[in-house]
């Protein structure tokens, strides 16, 4: 079926996204894969190119287009060409953090920081997992005592995405006892005494892609950073759940198509037996299995975009797109390694690296099992 979710313009933009990661993206991407992390130039030169502030209002330096469209794009066309670990950590910051600093925030805050968010000059991260507590967020112990014009910060964040690069680290922080209004967000800036930068962890996959340990001892932090009123934490970070997870289901969905394509494209010019192995019966159906369900999902996800656009979706829809396209993208990783045989488990194949950044989809931002909680509880079954 024609897909009917984008229009004109964002098909104008799309051709200036895959035209930036061509040249800016692609050259580089091994070595920041070695690396560990994206360089900062990345960061400011999509804001150049307006990807990090499509949201953000025009007095700030963004579009003040409120299309998570847009958003989208950037997320498949990492993933078309295998560089999908370098485009999560400025998709992060727009798709997931931006958000914070857009409905949280005061004037005066706006002012300071929304311009270099825009821009990419300044790259924001968002601290909520903690070593002992996941997905439970009334679990989190890092506290915040005020202290006159300040809070003192004590506490340990980690699998923390550009916990290296960030300026501004929106840091979930306990407040009062309660386990959800006692919770409060406040935004530590890079410098601030007493925050330090633990190690850069050594991941499985998406090694381009900085993920750290943060960890706050006494850190003292203006007051004037808190994000919203104190003890409002908590369903702040709830309401854009929602959001985060439909940046992964994207990127889930998106890296699947994309080893799709790579696989159709192999079993056409891989031969065993004088023929093309696509040729082959349990080949062609295995890939007609997986294009079913792609196209399936895809649609389903195009729609819940939309109901994002709209204000719409709720948590329950995005728990579904995130869990079955997570699962899905799995899946056909798994699928297409198998049939690329040992050539898909040579790093040199982008195959195989796809099929190493694949696995975390289904753990982070709520895991499988943490959507499906969230929907059977939907269902009222007593």
């Amino acid at each position: 079926m024609k897909r009917t979710l984008f229009e004109a313009e964002h098909e104008d933009y799309r051709e200036s996204v895959r035209a930036f990661i061509t040249k800016h993206v692609v050259p580089h991407y091994a070595d920041w894969d070695k690396a560990g992390i994206v360089p900062r130039e990345l960061f400011t030169g999509l804001g150049e190119l307006g990807a990090l502030g499509i949201a953000v209002p025009e007095e700030f330096g963004g579009a003040g287009i409120k299309d998570f469209r847009y958003n989208t794009i950037l997320h498949e066309e990492g993933a078309r060409v295998g560089a999908i670990p370098a485009i999560l950590g400025p998709t992060l910051h727009a798709d997931v953090v931006l958000p914070y600093f857009l409905d949280q925030t005061n004037d005066e805050q706006k002012a300071r920081w929304l311009p270099g968010i825009a821009s990419g000059e300044t790259i924001t991260a968002v601290a909520m997992t903690e070593p002992g507590t996941g997905s439970d967020l009334s679990g989190i112990r890092t506290k915040a005592v005020r202290d006159g014009d300040h809070y003192v910060i004590d506490g340990a964040k980690t699998f923390i995405t550009n916990g290296i690069n960030a300026d501004l680290v929106v840091v979930a922080v306990r407040t009062g006892e309660h386990p959800h209004r006692g919770l409060s967000l406040i935004v530590v800036e890079r410098g601030t005494p007493g925050f330090e930068r633990g190690r850069k962890l050594e991941k499985v996959g998406l090694h381009a892609q900085d993920t750290a340990e943060l960890v706050f001892t006494g850190a003292r932090v203006p007051a004037a950073n808190l994000l919203g009123a104190e003890g409002e934490g908590f369903f702040a970070l709830t309401r854009n759940l929602a959001q985060e997870r439909m940046s992964v289901a994207i990127a889930g969905l998106a890296q699947a198509v994309a080893a799709f394509d790579w696989t159709v494209e192999y079993v056409r010019e891989r031969k065993a037996f004088g023929k093309p192995i696509g040729s082959l019966q349990v080949i062609r159906h295995r890939l007609a299995e997986l294009d079913t369900e792609i196209e399936i999902a895809q649609h389903y996800l195009d729609r819940c975009v939309l109901a994002l656009n709209s204000g719409e979706l709720t948590v329950v829809d995005a728990a579904k797109a995130k869990w079955w396209c997570t699962e899905l993208q799995g899946r056909v990783m798994d699928a297409c390694v198998q049939l690329h045989g040992g050539y898909g488990y040579m790093l040199e194949y982008p195959i195989a690296r796809a099929w190493q950044d694949s696995r975390v989809s289904r753990i982070y931002a709520g895991t499988t099992e943490i959507m499906k909680e969230i929907i059977g509880r939907s269902l009222e079954l007593g």
